[in-house]
């Protein structure tokens, strides 16, 4: 829990020490000045940048010592003179040249790292499966279930019980992300507490293998639904869970493109889905009882895979557990030196963290949230990002595409058909968001895709005007519903969990990942149960309508509350979330949109966006105008490192 000696008005105003203080006086503190809950200069610095060379050699020993990790002292100054500035480190003669050769691969090769970490992804991610498959498998058994279970009445005009029945097979449709939104988010910080990243994954698998199963073997609709409740558990827990595991293990460079994965396989796990509703469809009446169970497939391998798979390092660091931390480091870089590396320079951005966050306990981190500015920060942005999904509609169309199709007048078998197209595209045009994510940007990616789905959506509401007699009608909507996809499965489709599992600090950051997924989640399941009486009241034009309208209030809030978080690691995002909202707003309007509208709109190449993060001199992309937003090129003649000074000094 924060100090309770410090108000919030002085947390949120008082410049505060970073938790790395001066030692005989022999640091500057250049991070005194900023206050992380208040960065009005929205500066990104390295606390390890400034400190002259003895005296980071003394804290590296004083931290070994303290961490009981006395054997590797060697290699954990040799790290933490690379952390120091990492793009000095052909200068370090500390160094050798399997040292340099290493960290030159690295920096040349960003997608060149150990078989490890990528199996930790590939695992982890294939659990994100599960969801998409039962999303579809629930669509396709739409068309069946109700009957056999008497609540077949929805499409019956003039029916007394058609709004009762629409509403139970909602409800039953939305049965995971209720049990998600109320109960598995919020397990999950418990469970990763006591159990850690890879435990709280295997039980979240054993939910996802069991459960599917017993939707399969269900006799009413009421065992139908608490079988769906159970499976949201196992939702929450992996959809909290797998995302921060993933973050927590890859390297900034390419942390987005590999915690994107999950959004791939949840993808992929729509279309095999899709595949095997037309697989069964016509086998009778056991077809979606089929199509139901079919979703514990990608959970076997979760289950069997998540124990080979390193656990975080930095949950062994929350828990103090610093050798163990080195030791997973060891699987996940190449040499050594990188693993010394990270291992202290994430410790010393801690050191920052807990200065801003203080000391928390279980039962205040949940108010923390809204209480602490620069946590509170991170829950608006992951707030948005995640509402944000339900309100672009891609879940209509996850859940309810052949019920769609089917009142475009498709027969059972084409609206699969159609469907299958849908869940083909989307997954296809996921790839392009490996490459980008980390280029173009999260921000970015959003901003580009969301007036694409509103006018696409919009555009597919229109076509159920076209007569149903003719081969356009529906062919004209599957064709608008399917660009629409390929706008959402680059952009919305993989940045809600990337960008959720970033933003919290460490202390924070299950608690906040099981607030971010419950809002995702909570807001599925408002959909799920909400849309079959749209689809029916508002008639299918007015609710694509509806929903390209969402698309356009979603896309305002992403401009104003969303900063970007490309490239940067884990830690020194509290930097760029530790700029105030309004200022954040302030330069939306004053700058960025101006700057758009001349580029873009007016086509003026000479346009210049003024920068508003400024990077200091150790910090990944400060010596490249060109690769980081805000680089000021004026620091860099002007500024020097501490291995700098220490050279001048002749103590290096």
């Amino acid at each position: 829990m924060a100090d309770p000696s410090i108000t919030k008005d002085e947390k949120e105003t008082s410049p505060r020490e970073s938790g790395l203080h001066d030692v005989d006086g022999g640091r500057r503190g250049t991070l005194a000045s900023i206050n992380l809950n208040k960065n009005l200069d929205a500066k990104v610095s390295n606390p390890l940048a400034d400190i002259p060379y003895a005296t980071l050699m003394r804290d590296v020993e004083e931290f070994a010592a303290e961490k009981d990790l006395a054997d590797i002292t060697p290699i954990l100054k040799k790290g933490a003179l690379v952390a120091q500035d990492p793009h000095k480190f052909e200068e370090l003669e500390i160094l050798d040249n399997d040292d340099r050769a290493a960290l030159a691969t690295e920096k040349a090769h960003k997608w060149s790292h150990p078989l490890a970490l990528y199996f930790t992804i590939i695992v982890c991610s294939i659990g994100a499966a599960v969801q998409g498959w039962d999303q579809t498998g629930s669509n396709g058994a739409n068309l069946s279930f109700p009957t056999e279970f008497g609540i077949g009445h929805g499409e019956d005009e003039g029916h007394p019980d058609r709004w009762r029945d629409n509403l139970i097979v909602g409800v039953v449709n939305a049965g995971p992300y209720i049990g998600s939104a109320f109960l598995g988010c919020w397990l999950s910080d418990p469970c990763n507490y006591y159990c850690g990243r890879r435990g709280t994954i295997f039980i979240s698998a054993i939910f996802c293998l069991l459960t599917p199963i017993g939707g399969a073997l269900c006799q009413t609709w009421e065992q139908l639904f608490i079988t769906r409740l159970l499976m949201g558990v196992g939702m929450g827990l992996k959809g909290s869970t797998v995302p921060i595991f993933a973050a927590e293990n890859s390297p900034a460079q390419i942390r987005g493109a590999l915690v994107m994965s999950w959004q791939m396989w949840t993808a992929f796990g729509i279309f095999l889905g899709f595949c095997a509703n037309l697989a069964v469809y016509q086998v009778g009446d056991i077809a979606w009882r089929l199509q139901i169970g079919s979703a514990f497939i990608p959970a076997v391998p979760l289950t069997l895979g998540i124990y080979f798979c390193p656990e975080s390092p930095r949950w062994y660091i929350k828990k103090n557990r610093y050798r163990e931390a080195y030791n997973s480091l060891l699987k996940l870089r190449f040499t050594p030196l990188q693993a010394a590396r990270d291992l202290y320079y994430i410790h010393a951005q801690l050191q920052v963290e807990s200065d801003i966050i203080g000391k928390s306990n279980y039962f205040t981190r949940f108010a923390e949230l809204f209480t602490i500015p620069r946590i509170r920060r991170g829950t608006l942005a992951s707030f948005t990002v995640m509402i944000a999904q339900q309100m672009c509609g891609i879940n209509i169309i996850a859940f309810y595409s052949s019920s769609i199709f089917r009142q475009a007048g498709a027969s059972e078998r084409n609206a699969l058909i159609a469907s299958f197209g849908f869940g083909l595209v989307n997954f296809v045009f996921a790839w392009p968001a490996i490459w980008t994510i980390d280029t173009f940007g999260r921000r970015s990616l959003l901003l580009f895709t969301f007036p694409n789905m509103a006018w696409t959506l919009l555009a597919a509401g229109f076509c159920f005007y076209i007569p149903e007699e003719q081969t356009a009608h529906l062919a004209m909507i599957a064709l608008f519903v399917y660009i629409f996809a390929a706008f959402y499965s680059p952009g919305e489709g993989p940045v809600p969990f990337t960008y959720s599992a970033e933003v919290f600090p460490l202390s924070h950051r299950e608690v906040g990942m099981g607030w971010a997924v419950a809002t995702c989640l909570f807001w599925a399941a408002v959909l799920g149960i909400s849309f079959p009486l749209i689809l029916n009241s508002f008639t299918p034009t007015g609710a694509f309508g509806f929903y390209a309208g969402l698309n356009v209030v979603a896309f305002i809030m992403i401009f104003f509350w969303v900063p970007e978080t490309k490239q940067r690691t884990l830690e020194e995002l509290d930097y760029i979330f530790g700029v105030p909202t309004k200022r954040f707003i302030n330069y939306q309007i004053n700058k960025a949109l101006p700057y758009w509208i001349q580029r873009w709109i007016f086509w003026n190449r000479s346009a210049k966006l003024e920068p508003l993060y400024h990077f200091d001199h150790g910090v990944e992309g400060a010596n490249s105008d060109s690769e980081a937003e805000g680089a000021d090129p004026t620091r860099h003649a002007t500024e020097k490192s501490g291995i700098e000074q220490t050279e001048e000094k002749g103590t290096r």
